[in-house]
């Protein structure tokens, strides 16, 4: 399965913006025996391993830099699934976010019974 196009922007973006500032992570993705295409099969499998199938952003973008930092791993066959990308909403400091409205339950408030102690008629030592 073909990843979409912004799939595949966001991925090669994110990788690239890292490569010009970790001087670590840039010779690793210059390796001509890595590319993005086998990144992104890479990371559709190992999507697949874990079985979810809802993740963060940042957990996606790790597993294309150990894509490009680990050696071991070869070309990835391709798996038939479907990737979503969503920009996060730019955050907005003065703006309150929607809370949604919550209606109280009604519920009746019981009756408060009184305790009616019982008169004392009869006079006691103390009483006296």
């Amino acid at each position: 399965m073909k990843a979409s196009e912004n799939f595949k922007t966001a991925i090669e973006k994110y990788l690239s913006d890292r490569a010009q500032s970790d001087t670590a992570f840039a010779p690793h993705f210059a390796k001509s025996s890595k590319n993005l295409e086998s990144c992104i099969h890479y990371i559709f499998g190992e999507v697949k391993k874990t079985g979810l199938c809802a993740f963060d952003n940042q957990e996606i973008y790790d597993m294309a830099v150990k894509y490009y930092t680990d050696d071991t791993i070869g070309v990835p066959a391709p798996v038939a699934c479907k990737a979503v990308v969503q920009p996060p909403a730019p955050a907005d400091l003065f703006t309150q976010p929607e809370i949604p409205a919550v209606t109280p339950k009604t519920e009746p408030i019981p009756p408060v019974k009184q305790i009616v102690k019982p008169v004392q008629t009869a006079l006691t030592l103390f009483d006296l």
